[in-house]
Formats: structure tokens, C-alpha cells, sequence
């Protein structure tokens, strides 16, 4: 019999880079930073984000591209990193980043809903 606890995992992301934010949480979602750390459990840890609209981003990746496919001809969006924080926030961003690190599996949706970002 396996016992799982509720934690609570707070990261700032005050000054800190995009994507050291975002493997972090990962890491932490998946349970991957634990010593009884197992593929088929999935640890029971809500990773709360402060302060999202302080990172750290530079110019360079300011331009960089997030796609969407719809599967129709002709339905792929894209969209740059600052266009999407002015339209949705950078908590949006950071979720996006996040989403990227997870494995694709029946544990991912259940995963980002244990996932609290806060501008």
C-alpha cells in the first residue's frame, strides 16, 4: 500500500530565467526531486509560481515562436513569446513551458491542474 501526503511547493520567479523556472516545476510536478521517486506514482505536490510577471526574460527570446495546429489546412498559428504575455500574461508563458517539459501520458492533464502560477 502506497501513502500519498498533499505538499505544497513554492517557487519565485523573481530575476530568475524562463526556462530554470519552468524545469524546476517540472521536475517537482513529476516527483522527480523525491528519493521514492517511481514512473507509475505520481506524487500528490501542488508547485505554486509567485511573481511570473517578474522573470527574467531577454530581447533574444522575446522573439521567440509558440505554433498552435488546429489539424485543418492552412491552421497553424504563431504567435511570439511578447505578443502572447501582452495578450495572456506570462503565467500563460510559464504554463506553456511547462506543458513542453512533461511527458505526453494520461498524467499530464492531471499534472498542470496541480500547477498555481500567480502574476
Amino acid at each position: 500500500m502506497t501513502e500519498t501526503t498533499n505538499e505544497t511547493y513554492t517557487i519565485d520567479a523573481t530575476g530568475k530565467r524562463l526556462g530554470k523556472v519552468a524545469t524546476e516545476a517540472a521536475t517537482v510536478l513529476q516527483g522527480k526531486n523525491k528519493a521514492d521517486f517511481v514512473r507509475h506514482i505520481k506524487s500528490e505536490v501542488k508547485v505554486e509560481i509567485t511573481n511570473a510577471s517578474k522573470l527574467d526574460i531577454s530581447e533574444k527570446k522575446g522573439g521567440e515562436i509558440y505554433q498552435s495546429y488546429s489539424g485543418y489546412p492552412g491552421g497553424r498559428k504563431e504567435e511570439t513569446l511578447s505578443h502572447l504575455a501582452g495578450r495572456l500574461g506570462y503565467g500563460e508563458a510559464l504554463k506553456r513551458s511547462i506543458a513542453g517539459m512533461i511527458p505526453n501520458n494520461r498524467h499530464k492533464k492531471r499534472l498542470l491542474t496541480q500547477l498555481i502560477i500567480s502574476e
